[in-house]
Protein backbone atom coordinates (compact mmCIF):
# COMPACT_ATOMS: atom_id res chain seq x y z
CA UNK A 1 0.00 0.00 0.00
CA UNK A 2 1.21 3.51 -1.08
CA UNK A 3 1.14 6.75 0.72
CA UNK A 4 -1.89 8.11 -1.46
CA UNK A 5 -3.69 4.80 -0.50
CA UNK A 6 -3.34 4.66 2.84
CA UNK A 7 -4.24 8.70 3.63
CA UNK A 8 -7.33 7.73 1.43
CA UNK A 9 -7.59 5.41 4.28
CA UNK A 10 -7.21 6.16 7.18
CA UNK A 11 -10.64 8.16 8.26
CA UNK A 12 -12.29 5.25 7.25
CA UNK A 13 -9.71 3.24 9.87
CA UNK A 14 -10.29 5.84 12.58
CA UNK A 15 -14.24 5.75 12.74
CA UNK A 16 -14.36 1.97 12.49
CA UNK A 17 -15.34 1.67 9.11
CA UNK A 18 -12.98 -0.49 7.18
CA UNK A 19 -13.26 -4.05 7.27
CA UNK A 20 -11.14 -6.69 9.11
CA UNK A 21 -8.39 -6.82 5.62
CA UNK A 22 -8.78 -3.39 5.10
CA UNK A 23 -7.75 -2.50 9.01
CA UNK A 24 -4.52 -4.35 8.87
CA UNK A 25 -3.49 -3.22 5.14
CA UNK A 26 -3.33 0.49 6.92
CA UNK A 27 -1.54 -1.04 10.39
CA UNK A 28 1.31 -2.61 8.54
CA UNK A 29 1.74 0.54 6.26
CA UNK A 30 1.09 2.70 9.39
CA UNK A 31 3.51 0.68 11.43
CA UNK A 32 6.46 1.60 8.64
CA UNK A 33 5.68 5.05 7.13
CA UNK A 34 6.38 8.19 9.93
CA UNK A 35 4.41 10.85 7.39
CA UNK A 36 1.29 8.29 7.63
CA UNK A 37 1.07 7.63 11.26
CA UNK A 38 1.49 11.63 11.40
CA UNK A 39 -1.43 12.09 9.64
CA UNK A 40 -3.06 9.13 11.29
CA UNK A 41 -2.20 10.94 14.85
CA UNK A 42 -4.06 14.04 13.53
CA UNK A 43 -6.87 12.48 12.64
CA UNK A 44 -7.14 10.65 15.80
CA UNK A 45 -7.21 13.00 17.73
CA UNK A 46 -10.23 15.12 15.70
CA UNK A 47 -12.00 11.96 15.64
CA UNK A 48 -11.42 11.67 19.80
CA UNK A 49 -12.26 15.32 20.08
CA UNK A 50 -15.94 15.52 17.81
CA UNK A 51 -16.99 12.55 20.10
CA UNK A 52 -16.55 14.75 23.37
CA UNK A 53 -20.33 14.98 25.05
CA UNK A 54 -19.48 18.35 25.45
CA UNK A 55 -19.31 19.72 22.17
CA UNK A 56 -22.99 19.25 21.59
CA UNK A 57 -23.94 22.81 20.86
CA UNK A 58 -27.63 23.89 22.10
CA UNK A 59 -28.69 26.96 20.19
CA UNK A 60 -29.13 30.14 22.28
CA UNK A 61 -32.69 31.01 23.48
CA UNK A 62 -32.53 34.11 20.94
CA UNK A 63 -31.36 32.23 17.87
CA UNK A 64 -34.42 29.52 18.46
CA UNK A 65 -36.63 33.23 18.43
CA UNK A 66 -34.64 34.04 15.19
CA UNK A 67 -35.91 31.49 13.62
CA UNK A 68 -38.81 32.13 14.99
CA UNK A 69 -39.58 35.63 13.40
CA UNK A 70 -37.62 34.70 9.81
CA UNK A 71 -40.28 32.17 9.11
CA UNK A 72 -43.37 34.37 10.03
CA UNK A 73 -41.90 37.84 8.18
CA UNK A 74 -40.90 35.23 5.23
CA UNK A 75 -44.99 33.97 5.34
CA UNK A 76 -45.98 37.56 5.59
CA UNK A 77 -43.57 38.54 2.75
CA UNK A 78 -44.24 35.58 0.43
CA UNK A 79 -40.28 34.76 0.62
CA UNK A 80 -41.57 31.37 1.76
CA UNK A 81 -39.39 28.60 2.08
CA UNK A 82 -36.12 30.11 0.19
CA UNK A 83 -35.98 33.15 2.80
CA UNK A 84 -36.26 30.11 5.70
CA UNK A 85 -33.39 27.89 4.04
CA UNK A 86 -31.06 31.26 3.78
CA UNK A 87 -31.77 31.82 7.60
CA UNK A 88 -31.87 28.22 8.87
CA UNK A 89 -28.11 27.74 6.32
CA UNK A 90 -26.60 30.64 7.77
CA UNK A 91 -27.45 29.30 11.42
CA UNK A 92 -26.09 26.35 10.87
CA UNK A 93 -22.46 27.72 9.52
CA UNK A 94 -22.23 29.34 12.91
CA UNK A 95 -22.92 26.52 14.97
CA UNK A 96 -20.64 24.23 12.75
CA UNK A 97 -18.06 26.63 12.55
CA UNK A 98 -18.12 27.01 16.47
CA UNK A 99 -18.37 23.38 16.95
CA UNK A 100 -15.56 22.40 14.87
CA UNK A 101 -13.41 25.30 16.88
CA UNK A 102 -14.30 23.88 20.32
CA UNK A 103 -13.35 20.84 18.59
CA UNK A 104 -9.99 21.41 18.07
CA UNK A 105 -9.36 23.49 20.68
CA UNK A 106 -10.41 20.65 23.65
CA UNK A 107 -7.95 18.24 24.73
CA UNK A 108 -8.25 14.41 23.87
CA UNK A 109 -10.25 12.46 25.87
CA UNK A 110 -11.12 8.73 26.14
CA UNK A 111 -11.66 8.09 23.02
CA UNK A 112 -7.64 8.66 21.56
CA UNK A 113 -6.64 6.63 24.66
CA UNK A 114 -9.03 3.65 23.38
CA UNK A 115 -8.04 4.07 19.82
CA UNK A 116 -4.55 4.33 20.78
CA UNK A 117 -4.52 1.00 23.21
CA UNK A 118 -6.15 -0.71 20.65
CA UNK A 119 -3.38 0.33 17.90
CA UNK A 120 -0.75 -1.24 20.19
CA UNK A 121 -2.50 -4.36 21.46
CA UNK A 122 -2.94 -5.27 17.15
CA UNK A 123 0.88 -4.09 16.51
CA UNK A 124 2.15 -6.29 18.89
CA UNK A 125 0.22 -9.31 17.77
CA UNK A 126 1.72 -8.25 13.60
CA UNK A 127 4.67 -7.30 14.41
CA UNK A 128 5.49 -10.51 16.44
CA UNK A 129 7.24 -8.64 19.38
CA UNK A 130 4.12 -9.62 21.72
CA UNK A 131 7.16 -9.73 24.72
CA UNK A 132 10.72 -7.92 25.88
CA UNK A 133 11.21 -10.79 28.30
CA UNK A 134 8.84 -13.61 27.51
CA UNK A 135 8.60 -15.74 30.71
CA UNK A 136 5.31 -17.10 32.86
CA UNK A 137 7.34 -15.97 36.00
CA UNK A 138 6.27 -13.22 37.66
CA UNK A 139 8.93 -12.95 39.74
CA UNK A 140 10.87 -12.34 36.72
CA UNK A 141 8.51 -10.31 34.91
CA UNK A 142 7.97 -7.55 37.98
CA UNK A 143 11.77 -6.57 38.54
CA UNK A 144 12.30 -6.21 34.49
CA UNK A 145 10.34 -3.81 34.45
CA UNK A 146 12.55 -2.10 37.22
CA UNK A 147 14.73 1.32 36.51
CA UNK A 148 12.97 0.94 32.93
CA UNK A 149 9.78 2.65 34.30
CA UNK A 150 9.72 5.39 37.13
CA UNK A 151 6.49 3.09 38.33
CA UNK A 152 6.03 -0.58 39.47
CA UNK A 153 3.81 -2.14 37.65
CA UNK A 154 1.36 -5.51 39.14
CA UNK A 155 2.28 -8.58 38.14
CA UNK A 156 0.41 -11.21 39.12
CA UNK A 157 0.18 -15.13 38.63
CA UNK A 158 -3.50 -15.89 37.62
CA UNK A 159 -3.16 -19.63 36.35
CA UNK A 160 -5.94 -20.48 39.16
CA UNK A 161 -7.63 -18.64 37.64
CA UNK A 162 -7.66 -19.91 33.75
CA UNK A 163 -5.12 -16.57 32.53
CA UNK A 164 -1.50 -17.54 31.67
CA UNK A 165 0.76 -14.92 31.98
CA UNK A 166 3.17 -14.34 28.87
CA UNK A 167 5.36 -11.58 29.56
CA UNK A 168 6.21 -8.16 29.82
CA UNK A 169 6.98 -5.47 27.08
CA UNK A 170 7.75 -1.67 26.91
CA UNK A 171 4.85 0.07 25.31
CA UNK A 172 4.39 3.85 24.48
CA UNK A 173 0.67 5.24 24.71
CA UNK A 174 0.71 8.93 23.02
CA UNK A 175 3.72 10.22 24.68
CA UNK A 176 3.56 7.99 27.97
CA UNK A 177 5.73 4.92 28.42
CA UNK A 178 3.44 1.87 29.79
CA UNK A 179 3.73 -1.27 31.26
CA UNK A 180 2.18 -4.01 28.92
CA UNK A 181 1.78 -7.22 31.10
CA UNK A 182 1.01 -10.41 28.56
CA UNK A 183 -1.71 -12.82 29.59
CA UNK A 184 -3.23 -15.13 27.18
CA UNK A 185 -6.57 -17.36 27.61
CA UNK A 186 -7.13 -20.44 25.10
CA UNK A 187 -5.94 -18.66 22.01
CA UNK A 188 -6.68 -15.27 23.01
CA UNK A 189 -3.93 -12.53 23.84
CA UNK A 190 -4.88 -10.16 26.30
CA UNK A 191 -2.79 -6.93 26.33
CA UNK A 192 -3.34 -5.50 30.13
CA UNK A 193 -1.24 -1.60 29.56
CA UNK A 194 -0.27 0.17 33.18
CA UNK A 195 0.75 3.48 33.95
CA UNK A 196 0.86 6.18 36.16
CA UNK A 197 -2.74 7.99 36.84
CA UNK A 198 -1.31 11.22 37.82
CA UNK A 199 -3.73 12.87 40.09
CA UNK A 200 -6.77 11.20 38.40
CA UNK A 201 -9.22 9.66 41.07
CA UNK A 202 -10.09 5.83 41.27
CA UNK A 203 -12.47 4.70 38.90
CA UNK A 204 -14.94 1.94 38.80
CA UNK A 205 -14.38 -0.55 35.48
CA UNK A 206 -15.82 0.73 31.85
CA UNK A 207 -16.04 -1.67 29.45
CA UNK A 208 -16.23 -0.72 25.52
CA UNK A 209 -15.50 -1.96 22.15
CA UNK A 210 -13.43 -0.92 19.60
CA UNK A 211 -12.97 -2.22 15.82
CA UNK A 212 -13.63 -5.54 16.90
CA UNK A 213 -11.53 -5.45 20.41
CA UNK A 214 -13.25 -5.78 23.67
CA UNK A 215 -11.50 -3.34 26.20
CA UNK A 216 -11.63 -2.67 30.10
CA UNK A 217 -10.46 0.33 32.00
CA UNK A 218 -9.77 1.81 35.48
CA UNK A 219 -7.66 3.81 38.04
CA UNK A 220 -6.67 1.83 40.71
CA UNK A 221 -3.89 3.04 43.52
CA UNK A 222 -2.89 5.64 41.55
CA UNK A 223 -2.25 3.75 38.08
CA UNK A 224 -4.15 3.25 35.08
CA UNK A 225 -5.11 0.08 33.87
CA UNK A 226 -6.58 -0.83 30.31
CA UNK A 227 -7.07 -4.17 29.25
CA UNK A 228 -7.40 -5.25 25.46
CA UNK A 229 -8.11 -8.22 23.99
CA UNK A 230 -10.50 -10.31 21.25
CA UNK A 231 -11.62 -12.82 24.34
CA UNK A 232 -15.24 -12.63 24.54
CA UNK A 233 -16.69 -9.05 27.71
CA UNK A 234 -17.19 -11.59 30.29
CA UNK A 235 -14.21 -13.22 30.09
CA UNK A 236 -12.21 -10.44 29.66
CA UNK A 237 -14.34 -8.83 32.68
CA UNK A 238 -13.10 -11.88 34.68
CA UNK A 239 -9.42 -11.38 33.81
CA UNK A 240 -10.20 -7.29 34.87
CA UNK A 241 -11.27 -8.76 38.19
CA UNK A 242 -8.70 -10.28 39.16
CA UNK A 243 -5.96 -7.72 38.19
CA UNK A 244 -7.81 -5.57 40.56
CA UNK A 245 -7.78 -7.45 43.69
Amino acid sequence: MVCKDAQELIHGYVDGELDRLGNLEVERHLEGCDLCSEVYRRALALHSRMQDPALKFKAPEGVRRGVESSVRKSERTGTGWWGWLSFAASVAALAGVIWIAAAILRPPGQELIAQEVVSSHVRSLMADHLTDIPTSDQHTVKPWFNGRLDFSPPVKDLTVEGFTLVGGRMDYLGQTPAAAVIYRRRQHVINLFVWPAGSERATAMKVESRRGYNLIHWTQSGLAFWAVSDLNSGELQEFARSVSR
